[in-house]
């Protein structure tokens, strides 16, 4: 199968520009931006992509590729610190500029016979980073476009097949962005168009054959939409060499703990196990208020449970888990030199004493391309349909220290926004909804008395993979009942509040 190759530089856009080309039907792979030549060529791309990052080329241990890469004929498009590297390789200038470019710009076209080819209009909104820029262009490169900032915001050599970009085409803030990078993957390098969900079941089904054999495996399922896709897919390859836990942590959704066994055990025949290790949580997460610590606590602990579980039960040789690529690239374990968002509790980093092989079917998957193959798979519309939910639980909806009171305020209060959104019929159209509690208490009046109760923050987002995130504009309506509901049925709540911060800068959940 035809592919291209990202190598990654640091950008949290990275996984981005992986997610954009498989939308064209190509197969995309992030590698570290270190990678040997020899070992790029064992991969055998057709093109190769050098992602953005947030260093300088001019600064001394800035990242660099293998060198030879330039000289190896394949294709070579450049975003933003990429678009520098090229320039920079091919002996032009980059400097730092006085003013920045961030945000929206407006690129002009200035030749569409490549990497513009089929776009409609001479000029675009285009999503620029950046605060270096080219001051001399390399001999033999072509200016395909510019900004007010930037007099080469976009550069080819179509001898060499080489091009840059100083703006982002992978964030959906850049029009037809798209269509930028499938001309370089389907025109300028001429991958073939394979790759799609329904070839990835088939495959995967089989490697998962190939690498357990017969051996049994533990899933770990939480009645989300990726535990519960992975635990299909490995059913699918092994049937009964697959055995499914649910651990109640005690920091689950209002039901959850009924919900999902009815979702495995009547409607996907899946039989399901349930431990209840809800107080074992609680006493770990006792006066902790680190986010990083309680994702750590809490993967630790569901490694034990796990553990002594497969003891109980095994012998097991395999613990599966539905980790997917925005779960690797936050957690920095993708190769690159990207900042660490969180820990996630289900990447990387697992106890030594765990003594179980992890499986990770969807580890190269975003959420949206889950989705398409849990439909493949024929998993039913109300669990396709069903919100994220992090493997951390309420935890990480949970400001300082985990308490029993805050679990319950949360645990309620993010019911009643999805109850809400599912009256207004706005549940299906947003990715995400959910309520955040923390310490913060406000003035109330509860009859004629005055309380100081707590806050509670509102959060609903879109997104298409989770990798970017904007606030949704709910109906005053909306907002005006479910603050009435949350003030009127939880106790001890005083104010509600709506979280309208974007991913990036902030992230989706707050911890």
């Amino acid at each position: 199968m035809d592919k291209i190759v990202v190598l990654d530089f640091g950008s949290q856009y990275s996984h981005l520009i992986c997610r954009r080309v498989r939308d064209s039907n190509v197969y995309c792979e992030l590698v570290p931006y270190n990678l040997p030549l020899d070992k790029i060529m064992d991969l055998d791309p057709k093109g190769i992509i050098f992602s953005g990052g947030p260093a300088s080329v001019y600064a001394k241990d800035s990242p660099k590729p293998d060198s030879k890469i330039f000289e190896a004929g394949i294709p070579i498009l450049g975003i933003c610190y990429g678009h520098q590297l090229i320039i920079d390789h091919y002996n032009g200038k980059i400097k730092r500029v006085d003013k920045r470019e961030y945000g929206n710009s407006s690129l002009e076209i200035s030749d569409k016979t490549n990497l513009f080819r089929n776009i409609q209009s001479d000029t675009l909104k285009c999503w620029m980073s950046h605060s270096d820029a080219a001051e001399i262009l390399p001999e033999g490169f072509k200016i395909l476009g510019k900004t007010n900032s930037s007099f080469s915001a976009a550069i080819g050599n179509n001898e060499r097949k080489v091009f840059g970009l100083q703006f982002h085409p992978e964030v959906a803030h850049t029009e037809s962005g798209d269509i930028i990078l499938n001309n370089f993957a389907k025109v300028i390098s001429r991958a073939s168009p394979e790759w799609s969900m329904t070839n990835f079941v088939e495959t995967i089904t089989n490697e998962i054959k190939s690498k357990t054999k017969d051996e049994r495996v533990l899933c770990a399922v939480s009645g989300g939409i990726d535990s519960t896709t992975c635990a299909v897919l490995i059913s699918k390859a092994i049937k009964n060499n697959l055995k499914c836990v649910f651990v109640d942590n005690g920091l689950l959704r209002e039901n959850e703990k009924e919900t999902v066994q009815e979702i495995f055990n009547e409607k996907l025949k899946i039989p399901l196990s349930v431990v209840d290790a809800s107080e074992r949580f609680q006493k770990k997460l006792e006066k902790i208020t680190d986010p990083e610590v309680k994702r750590k606590k809490i993967g630790e602990e569901f490694a034990r449970v796990f553990t002594e579980f497969a003891e109980n039960e095994g012998p097991f040789h395999w613990l599966a888990q539905g980790t997917l690529y925005p779960d690797v690239i936050e957690s920095g374990v993708s190769g690159g030199p990207a900042t660490v968002i969180k820990t996630h509790h289900n990447v990387g980093g697992l106890p030594e004493w765990l003594h179980l092989k992890v499986l990770e079917p969807l580890r190269f998957l975003y959420k949206d391309e889950v989705r398409n193959v849990a439909r493949i798979l024929g998993i039913p519309q109300d669990i396709l349909n069903r919100h994220p939910f992090p493997g951390p639980g309420l935890a990480v909806r949970i400001i300082g220290e985990v308490t029993p009171e805050k679990i319950r305020i949360v645990r309620r209060a993010s019911k009643i926004v999805e109850d809400i959104l599912i009256e207004d019929k706005l549940y299906d159209k947003v990715w995400q909804a959910f309520a955040i509690v923390g310490d913060d208490r406000a003035v109330g009046i509860l009859g004629d008395e005055r309380l100081e109760a707590r806050i509670v923050t509102i959060r609903v987002m879109e997104s298409v993979d989770a990798m970017t995130a904007d606030w949704v504009r709910l109906p005053n309506d909306t907002l005006e009942k479910i603050s009435s509901r949350i003030t009127n049925e939880i106790e001890n709540v005083a104010w509600v509040t709506y979280a309208i911060s974007s991913k990036p800068p902030s992230t989706i959940e707050p911890q």
